[in-house]
């Protein structure tokens, strides 16, 4: 036998293997996925931009034809239109009640999160307190702040000694709605925030103790740019979350007294005057500014973050 032959013969053969292909069974297998995902969230987006683009209505029985010009007739209608005035007020009001809501939270939260992960006696109890408001339905929090607020029923006036009609008048609507979102949603920050602080190594604080660091110190040169990423996603997903918030100004005052936000608006075109492509327009474009403000939030603050950590 030759050298040749011995050695194959002492090489084991690989065999080819029968059937479908690996990678080719991955695709079959993840298609109906793709697909279901597609049917469920893809094509209600494309009928949303294709309904932004006509002229449809319900209370003029056949309209449906192309938005002129070039089928941005919807979308030029509320940013420049008799009606802009209408989108440019929803979307002071969206700005004003998410900066603010957001900037309460983040405090509020993070000194949560700060007195949950400290070591004392009845940790557990304050952790379990502290995420309730957060388990409420929204439409539960807007009626019970309602009537907190209410000049008959609620006790605000009384405590104060006023007689101010928080929910009729401005600016005081939009910050009994900014008090309600800031009281349901800081221990959803806390929480997060509170998860970012458990990954911070003790070793760290003892060190700087060792050092002759003082609170202070070890707060803004070790938990702040270590936490900076837990606080990067929070910071996103409350943004994008008030951005979006439709159901505590709807139930709380249903848009009066300049609480309207974009999706509001948007559904008050949409479902109750009927305008199926202006409504669908207005949600597209609350759609582009919750966008254009993520992918801002993660260009700016995540390249502060960077500078931060590699410091």
């Amino acid at each position: 036998m030759s050298d040749t032959a011995t050695l194959r013969a002492g090489t084991p053969q690989k065999r080819r293997s029968r059937g479908i292909p690996e990678r080719r069974l991955a695709v079959y297998m993840v298609a109906p996925s793709v697909a279901l995902i597609a049917l469920v969230a893809l094509w209600p987006i494309i009928y949303a931009i294709w309904l932004s683009l006509h002229e449809y209505s319900l209370r003029q029985a056949g309209l449906s034809r192309w938005a002129e010009p070039a089928g941005l007739g919807n979308y030029t209608d509320a940013l420049w239109g008799d009606e802009s005035a209408d989108f440019w007020s929803a979307t002071r009001v969206t700005f004003i009640f998410t900066i603010a809501s957001v900037i309460l939270e983040t405090i509020i939260g993070l000194a949560m999160a700060l007195a949950m992960h400290s070591a004392f006696k009845g940790q557990g109890l304050l952790r379990t307190v502290v995420l309730v408001p957060w388990a409420v339905l929204t439409v539960v929090t807007a009626i019970m702040w309602r009537t907190i607020f209410d000049p008959n029923l609620g006790f605000v006036n009384s405590l104060l000694g006023t007689n101010t009609v928080w929910l009729g008048e401005e600016p005081q609507a939009l910050m009994v709605m900014i008090f309600a979102d800031v009281w349901k949603t800081a221990p959803f920050m806390a929480l997060l925030l509170l998860a970012g602080l458990q990954v911070i190594p003790g070793e760290i604080y003892e060190a700087a103790k060792v050092d002759g660091a003082n609170m202070w110190q070890r707060f803004r040169k070790i938990t702040l740019p270590l936490l900076m990423p837990a606080l990067l996603v929070a910071l996103i997903f409350r943004t994008l979350d008030a951005l979006r918030a439709f159901d505590l100004p709807k139930v709380l005052t249903n848009g009066a007294n300049d609480t309207t936000t974009l999706s509001l608006l948007a559904q008050r075109t949409f479902q109750e005057n009927r305008l199926y492509g202006e409504g669908s327009a207005l949600s597209i474009l609350t759609f582009i500014i919750v966008m254009i403000v993520s992918f801002g939030y993660i260009r700016l603050v995540g390249g502060n973050i960077r500078g931060m950590t590699e410091e």
